[in-house]
């Protein structure tokens, strides 16, 4: 008897049980379920829910992967500055494979483990079937956070996320708010010591400045990002390229914009995200950035202000540092979330943008914004798509009465 009679002789056992909705998960992870519509007009496409989640996670891969490789090497550089001469020599290196393994795969490990606990028991619970809008999540959730985030701080923000960002509002499709963004905002408000600064980008970057304060030879290193380099009025140690490339500290999966624009090159061609929200929010994020250029160059902003680092940023570099495109791409773009009409989708991804940088500008203690704008713009999409959908029906009864007159 085949793997796949067996499971299904198991899933006959346990029908009409607590536990059926649990197995019922385990066995369509593998294989499609048996049951098929006979009649009736449908709808055929071959997507479903699982493959679109499977979709992005394919589009994550790379960010991972490099994100592994990223958080070895800011490690050994931060000790040995000389390595950052040759990024690309000493980047894809046994060393800091091992090392990025050891430290980002636990938190994927974590995320999922506990993600679809919760998914497991609310699903048994309710006796429904699991949803798979957590396989996205559950990939998101890792790469969006810093290096040395306690996992133990994980397994609770990721209960808060899954229970109160999506579970309470129905489960998949029903949230208002980003999951994976909810959990970030969490462990943010919640911690904030572990989730910004200069100490938190770099794996074990606090350990190593207290062997220094405490006489140890070693290289101080503070593990800040370019956006907290940039808040102090001062020039980063990092070139374009590097930026470009990801060879800079950071969120695990946040650094590498090339590979962010593979990645939301694919979800266009398959389809997957949308076009509109990704070019309105870079629209935006430009825009602002203009704006604060054109007002350092007005001169309305003097050297050494709290506010004349980040806005003198030239305006299109803000794509290329921080969290901005990996924001934009991977959960701006989530297709529950955000608006659902074109139009409006054309406001929605233009404020993101847009409030993104401005948050990055006026928020020194935090100049990373991306996330709160795509919350703040998540709970205003259902009002975009009202108005957008309420002028259409103006436009019609209008063209309606010309007509009829």
């Amino acid at each position: 008897m085949s793997l796949k009679n067996k499971l299904h002789d198991l899933k006959m056992k346990y029908k009409g049980t607590k536990m059926a909705p649990a197995f019922n998960a385990l066995h369509t992870f593998l294989y499609m379920p048996n049951d098929v519509t006979h009649s009736g007009t449908h709808v055929k496409a071959a997507d479903d829910l699982k493959r679109t989640m499977n979709t992005v996670i394919l589009a994550l891969v790379p960010c991972l992967i490099f994100g592994i490789f990223n958080a070895g090497y800011q490690h050994y550089a931060a000790i040995d500055q000389t390595l950052r001469l040759d990024p690309l020599g000493n980047f894809f290196t046994w060393e800091n494979l091992t090392l990025g393994a050891w430290t980002v795969l636990p938190l994927v490990i974590v995320s999922y483990v506990v993600g679809l606990g919760v998914e497991f028991v609310f699903a048994t619970i309710k006796g429904h079937e699991v949803e798979e809008g957590y396989l996205v999540t559950g990939m998101l959730v890792p790469l969006i956070i810093p290096i040395d985030t306690p996992l133990w701080m994980l397994v609770i923000a990721v209960i808060f996320g899954v229970i109160l960002g999506k579970e309470v509002f129905g489960g998949t499709g029903m949230n208002i708010l980003n999951p994976a963004l909810t959990i970030r905002a969490f462990l943010f408000f919640a911690y904030p010591t572990w989730m910004s600064g200069d100490k938190v980008w770099v794996h074990e970057a606090v350990e190593r400045d207290a062997l220094i304060s405490a006489g140890s030879n070693l290289d101080a290193i503070s593990g800040e990002t370019i956006l907290g380099t940039y808040a102090q009025n001062q020039e980063p140690i990092y070139s374009i390229m590097d930026m470009f490339y990801g060879f800079i500290p950071g969120s695990v999966g946040e650094t590498s914009t090339i590979l962010i624009l593979l990645g939301g090159l694919f979800l266009l061609y398959t389809k997957v995200a949308s076009w509109r929200i990704m070019l309105s929010a870079v629209i935006g994020a430009l825009t602002m950035g203009l704006l604060f250029n054109g007002v350092v160059d007005a001169g309305w902003i003097k050297d050494g202000s709290n506010f004349f680092g980040l806005m003198s940023v030239p305006f299109w570099e803000h794509l290329i540092i921080g969290g901005l495109a990996f924001g934009i791409v991977y959960m701006a773009t989530d297709p529950v979330t955000g608006s659902q009409t074109n139009k409006g989708k054309w406001y929605y991804g233009f404020f993101i943008g847009f409030i993104s940088v401005m948050i990055r500008v006026f928020n020194p203690a935090y100049p990373e914004g991306v996330f709160l704008a795509i919350l703040l713009m998540n709970v205003f999409a259902p009002t975009i798509d009202h108005y957008v959908i309420q002028g259409n029906i103006k436009k019609r009864m209008k063209r309606l009465k010309i007509k009829s007159a």
